[in-house]
């Protein structure tokens, strides 16, 4: 059995998934797992039923395939109740794309927890960082220079949570002291920050596996035609990056 496991490229890289699909056609692979990054309709062409396909991290508003996703709105919750538990009230958050589902549910999930205490984020700390460092190194700079910045950030993914740490040691502020900062995701660069992200983190092994056993079903036909969803619950794990507000 020949199966194909990759990360979709955005719009701009739309040859190279023309041709991993054509490999995987020519390799007589019999199904393929795909880590999706950009926006729906940049899938279009993709013509996923001609080869069985799980979707893995990400859904795609449209698409009839088997998905394995976190539950993006507990992430949200969960880190911002955690700020709001240690009295913080002004929390900015630098998201992804609000077209994702990864980037529209974190930061659903930051505003329902608000919502349930009574607060609404402030206008201009709700910013997107595109899920990229250099982005989010950039709305950092200019969200935490300003006169009402707020004191606790949601950081909606890893590589972003990067940027935006850089950002407040450039700026001579400390972390958690001047501002605590929380995070989303599970990439080996945010074990090497300093002081430790608290973050939620997904458990990628046990996705990876349950999106596997779901292809192999699919191609072995041992599966009716509606797609399947599975859903994760990401961990709180609690770092040295918050601190409580000062009274």
């Amino acid at each position: 059995m020949g199966l194909f496991a990759g990360a979709v490229q955005p719009r701009r890289k739309t040859g190279i998934e023309r041709r991993i699909l054509a490999r995987i056609r020519t390799l007589g692979c019999d199904g393929a797992v795909i880590v999706p990054v950009g926006a729906a309709d940049q899938y279009r062409h993709l013509e996923f039923d001609d080869v069985p396909t799980v979707l893995l991290g990400r859904s795609l508003e449209g698409e009839q395939t088997d998905t394995v996703t976190v539950d993006n709105l507990s992430a949200g919750r969960q880190v911002t109740n955690y700020l709001l538990d240690l009295g913080h009230t002004r929390i900015g958050s630098i998201t992804g794309p609000r077209q994702l589902s990864t980037g529209r549910g974190r930061l659903d999930g930051m505003i329902e927890a608000m919502a349930a205490r009574g607060l609404d984020p402030q206008p201009g700390h709700v910013r997107s960082g595109e899920f990229r460092e250099d982005a989010a190194y950039s709305v950092a700079r200019d969200m935490l220079g300003q006169p009402d910045r707020p004191r606790a950030l949601y950081v909606a993914n890893g590589v972003m949570a990067i940027g935006a740490m850089r950002a407040v040691s450039d700026m001579g502020l400390q972390c958690p002291q001047d501002v605590s900062i929380t995070s989303t995701d599970t990439i080996s660069a945010m074990g090497g920050l300093k002081p430790q992200l608290t973050r939620t983190e997904h458990p990628v092994t046990d996705m990876t596996n349950a999106a596997l056993r779901m292809l192999v079903e699919r191609i072995n036909g041992k599966v009716s035609e509606s797609p399947r969803h599975i859903v994760f619950q990401p961990a709180l794990v609690v770092g040295e990056s918050c601190a409580p507000v000062a009274r």
